[in-house]
């Protein structure tokens, strides 16, 4: 009831809800006029008869005929009587049951629903929002960062220009307004001056039609958004505090980066001051198929292995944990740390025997740019391309059908030993990583997925590796809202930092089990005067002032807060 006055007060104020209150009423009017009309002959034709009846039982029998209540109680006994009342029957079928309904639906029922949704939903945020952040299209990218702005508990909004669509998505959790997204009054309402950001993903001329929207009202709220061409980017940048990605390009460089071969040895993904994450496949070490323990990488270069990829799985190396060939290692230290292992571990008689052809299923944008990564490296590469516009422009291709064994093979598929498969149709890349796992068991699959569900199929169906374009996105976006904290690329894994929990205060990370508790692992502890310490010592108490740097997988973060309250 509190929302009434809301409602009245929007079905008042629109002219087409005005149109539809008066086309009701000349309805109801009509009605009115229709039963007194039908009372009179009611009077006449009973009188006809030899009978009288008062004016309001005229009205009642007209009413309980019309609506085929039927109550038997007042009948005719001529048949001009009962032919009127076949009339009144009829009329009153077509009137009250078929477009009295109808009518009242659509001037007044569903405009007044629409009123309530209105009401519901809302077009600006409160005056004293600050720091948040702003986001103009939903998407496989912007859905990603939601969960990771929900995660951080930053205060976002989400612009829908669709009532219904901005209805839906309320449903579903999201946090919306509705708005116009080139309407500077919509910046207004959602108080962009006061925004830490707003990301834009739509396509170059509604991007660049939005940043110069949001450059009326504000030249200091960053504005983040990708660029599908080359050549906008300039025009994209103009209007001033832009950051504009090619995330195609970038998860095209991601991928192409990940070839066994295209490094000496380890691969940085994430840095945070002199602590620096990477990754390194097991067979570019020397150290396959030994357990952990046995390895001593901790004892020779101070490096530690904070985790193993095994199949798309994140697992904690244990002591007696063995280093399999398909193994993917994740380790954390300094760069000279890093520097000793590829020294030690990874030496160039190893690394240098893996430059293997790499076969690339898919020539567009993402194809493209690994390509590109391949061309620097000088490793030979062969693309599949389906698409003939597409396979003109582009070197070293073989223009068919990647699921036809023939073009496989044509592509090298026998002496490849990577394939890099980079189309935006995800059920395409489930089938082409299988195939391609039936038939080279030993070769190194780096896929694309497009949507973050398909991750896990992907890894099923026989990936070593699996980038998502919308983690790779969303992650990019975050490290520009927290610039401070770990920079980190890597699907399905999460660097964050976070305060000693009360709980822990004067325990040790040995007594504090938080591995076993919370899935997550602590590679750093930043002190209070900033210092950063890698590696810290497990047995020396964790004080109040100091912050813990972990590292878990997807969804480890919430655990660990969930856990220490």
């Amino acid at each position: 009831m509190k929302f009434l006055p809301s409602q009245l007060l929007i079905l008042l104020q629109n002219k087409a809800a005005q149109r539809n209150f008066f086309a009701l009423a000349r309805f109801f009017f009509f009605l009115l006029i229709l039963i007194t009309a039908y009372s009179f002959l009611f009077h006449i034709i009973m009188l006809y008869e030899g009978r009288q009846f008062t004016w309001i039982t005229g009205f009642y029998w007209t009413l309980t005929v019309m609506s085929t209540l039927g109550f038997g109680d007042i009948t005719f006994h001529t048949d001009l009587g009962l032919i009127f009342t076949m009339f009144v029957l009829l009329s009153g079928v077509i009137f009250f049951l078929i477009m009295l309904p109808f009518t009242f639906i659509q001037y007044f029922y569903a405009p007044w629903l629409e009123a309530q949704a209105k009401v519901k939903t809302p077009r600006t945020i409160p005056e004293d929002v600050s720091g948040h952040v702003i986001i103009t299209n939903l998407d496989a990218v912007t859905k990603k960062l939601i969960k990771r702005l929900n995660d951080r508990h930053v205060y976002h909004v989400l612009i829908v220009d669709d009532l219904a669509t901005a209805e839906r998505y309320r449903d579903w959790g999201y946090n919306v307004v509705v708005g116009v997204t080139d309407n500077p009054k919509t910046y207004l309402n959602v108080r962009v001056a006061q925004a830490a950001m707003v990301v834009v993903t739509e396509d170059d001329l509604m991007n660049t039609n939005i940043a110069f929207t949001i450059r009326e009202i504000t030249k200091d709220t960053p504005i983040v958004t990708n660029a599908d061409n080359e050549h906008s980017i300039d025009i994209l940048e103009f209007p001033g505090n832009m950051h504009v990605f090619q995330f195609m390009k970038m998860l095209g460089y991601s991928m192409g980066q990940r070839t066994v071969g295209i490094h000496n040895a380890t691969n940085i993904i994430g840095r945070l001051d002199n602590l620096q994450i990477a990754e390194i496949p097991a067979t570019l070490t020397n150290i396959c198929g030994r357990m952990l323990r046995e390895t001593g990488i901790r004892e020779k270069c101070g490096v530690n292995v904070v985790g193993i990829w095994q199949k798309g799985k994140y697992v904690f190396p244990a002591a007696a944990t063995r280093i399999e060939d398909k193994s993917v290692l994740l380790l954390a230290g300094t760069e000279e740390q890093l520097q000793q292992f590829d020294r030690i571990f990874s030496p160039p008689e190893i690394t240098g025997e893996q430059s293997a052809p790499v076969l690339i299923l898919g020539g567009g944008r993402v194809g493209h740019a690994a390509a590109e990564v391949l061309d620097l490296a000088g490793i030979e590469y062969s693309i599949i391309e389906k698409r003939p516009t597409i396979a003109k422009g582009l070197h070293h291709v073989i223009q068919g059908d990647a699921a036809d064994i023939n073009v496989l093979k044509e592509g090298g598929i026998d002496k490849a030993g990577t394939v890099l498969i980079t189309t935006h149709h995800d059920p395409m890349n489930i089938y082409l990583t299988f195939y391609c796992r039936q038939l080279r068991p030993d070769i190194q699959i780096v896929s694309r997925a497009a949507a973050p569900r398909t991750v896990n199929k992907l890894h099923v169906a026989g990936a070593d590796l699996v980038m998502s374009y919308a983690t790779m996105a969303a992650n990019s976006i975050m490290n520009l809202l927290y610039p401070d904290e770990a920079n980190m690329v890597l699907e399905g894994l999460i660097l964050f930092q976070v305060p000693v929990p009360q709980e822990l205060v004067k325990s040790t990370l040995l007594e504090s089990n938080i591995r076993e508790q919370t899935g997550c692992s602590v590679i750093a502890i930043r002190q209070e005067g900033g210092d950063l310490i890698v590696g810290p010592d497990p047995v020396e108490p964790l004080s109040k002032d100091c912050e813990l740097i972990m590292i878990g997988a997807e969804g480890a973060e919430d655990t660990f807060h969930q856990f220490y309250n």
